[in-house]
């Protein structure tokens, strides 16, 4: 299993566009298995800058192999999904409901003293 990974392995990394399969080098093969030692899913989040580095890379290359999964051993696969983007809040009004719960428990106060 292992000899298979490492000679003929390919790297899965999921896209909006749906999975993409990568070759990558020998080298590059033998530090994927141990990037995905433990996990055999992880996000690009995840991810120190040296290996986001070479994932960048290796997606830049555009060696992406057209292969069915059941074809070439998984090394890993790498969910490479665009970060979320929220719509900013509008900026709140103060609410007058809590002026006017304040003002008359200071008069309250002010009337015990």
């Amino acid at each position: 299993m292992w000899i298979d990974k490492l000679s003929l392995g390919v790297l899965r990394v999921m896209t909006p566009l749906g999975p993409r399969y990568i070759r990558p080098t020998f080298k590059q093969r033998i530090y994927l298995l141990w990037l995905f030692r433990h996990f055999p899913v992880l996000p690009f989040q995840v991810l120190s800058a040296r290996q986001r580095r070479l994932v960048d890379l290796l997606c830049a290359a555009e060696q992406f192999v057209a292969l069915p999964p059941d074809e070439a051993p998984l090394l890993g696969t790498l969910e490479r999904r665009p970060p979320v983007e929220s719509e900013p809040l509008p900026p709140r009004k103060p609410s007058s409901r809590a002026e006017e719960g304040v003002v008359p428990f200071t008069a309250d106060v002010r009337q015990r003293s």
